[in-house]
C-alpha cells in the first residue's frame, strides 16, 4: 500500500477500534442501539473479514441487534444492563475482561500481566485513570491503547507495536474470554460482541502480518486453570 492508502486504512481501523471501546465500556443506551441498527453494524466495519467463521460472527452480531425492537424497550435495556454488569462489573458469569484472570495460575486479578501491560503504557507516557476500578489489563484499556497507537503519525512503527502488543497480550486470552461470554451471557448482544471482538483482533493481526511481513510470535503455554474452556467457533454458538 502507498502511504496514503496506509493512512486511510489506519484511520478506518481506528474508527472500528474506537467503536469496540464504546461498546465494551458501558451498557448500551437506546440511541446507540438505534444507530448500530441503522448503520447495519457490524457489516460496514473498516476491517474486511475473510473466512467463514468470521462472517458467522458478523451475522451473529447483526442478528442480535435485529432481534431488539425498534425502538428498544425498557425491559430490553434492563436486560442488557444486567448482562453488562454480570460480565464487566460483578463477574457473575466468571468471564473476566481482565487479562490477569486468564493468564495467572490462580486466576487472580491485578497480577503480572497487568504490570506487563502497564509497562507498555509507560513507554508512551500513558496510564489508566484508576487501576483499582479498571485495571491496566482490562479489555477496554487495551483497546484504548491500540486506538492511541493507531492515532499517531509514525504509522509503520506503531503498526509493528500493535502487532507485538497483540501477540504478547490480547491474543493470549481474548478467544477464551469470547468463548466463555458466548456460552454464559444472558443476551445475544453481548455474546455476539465478545465473539466479534475476538474475530476482529485475530483478523487485524493477520492483516498486520501481511502488511508488515511480521509473523506472529509463538506464545508461551498458558498455565492450567480450572476455569479454562475450549474455544468454539461462532457457528457453534448460532
Amino acid at each position: 500500500m502507498t502511504n496514503m492508502q496506509t493512512k486511510q486504512w489506519r484511520d478506518s481501523i481506528l474508527a472500528d477500534v474506537n467503536l469496540l471501546v464504546l461498546l465494551h465500556d458501558s451498557e448500551p443506551k437506546a440511541d446507540l442501539l438505534k444507530s448500530l441498527q441503522q448503520f447495519s453494524f457490524p457489516h460496514h466495519l473498516g476491517l474486511q473479514f475473510v473466512d467463514k467463521t468470521q462472517h458467522q460472527c458478523l451475522d451473529f452480531m447483526a442478528e442480535a441487534l435485529a432481534e431488539l425492537k425498534q425502538p428498544v424497550t425498557q425491559n430490553q435495556l434492563d436486560e442488557l444492563a444486567a448482562d453488562f454488569a454480570a460480565i464487566y462489573l460483578n463477574h457473575a458469569i466468571q468471564a473476566s475482561p481482565c487479562e490477569s484472570v486468564w493468564l495467572d495460575e490462580e486466576g487472580l486479578m491485578r497480577q503480572q500481566p497487568m504490570f506487563q501491560v502497564r509497562d507498555w503504557y509507560k513507554q508512551y507516557g500513558l496510564q489508566v485513570e484508576n487501576w483499582r476500578l479498571r485495571p491496566d489489563d482490562h479489555l477496554v484499556c487495551q483497546l484504548q491503547f491500540i486506538s492511541y497507537l493507531l492515532s499517531q503519525d509514525d504509522a509503520t512503527e506503531n503498526l509493528r507495536q500493535i502487532a507485538q502488543f497483540l501477540d504478547e497480550h490480547l491474543l493470549l486470552w481474548i478467544k477464551d474470554f469470547a468463548s466463555r461470554v458466548s456460552q454464559r451471557a444472558a443476551t445475544a448482544y453481548y455474546a455476539g460482541l465478545a465473539l466479534l471482538t475476538a474475530s476482529y483482533l485475530e483478523q487485524l493481526r493477520d492483516v498486520l502480518e501481511a502488511l508488515l511481513d511480521m509473523p506472529r510470535s509463538v506464545p508461551e503455554p498458558k498455565p492450567e486453570q480450572a476455569h479454562n474452556v475450549n474455544i468454539q467457533s461462532c457457528e457453534a454458538n448460532l
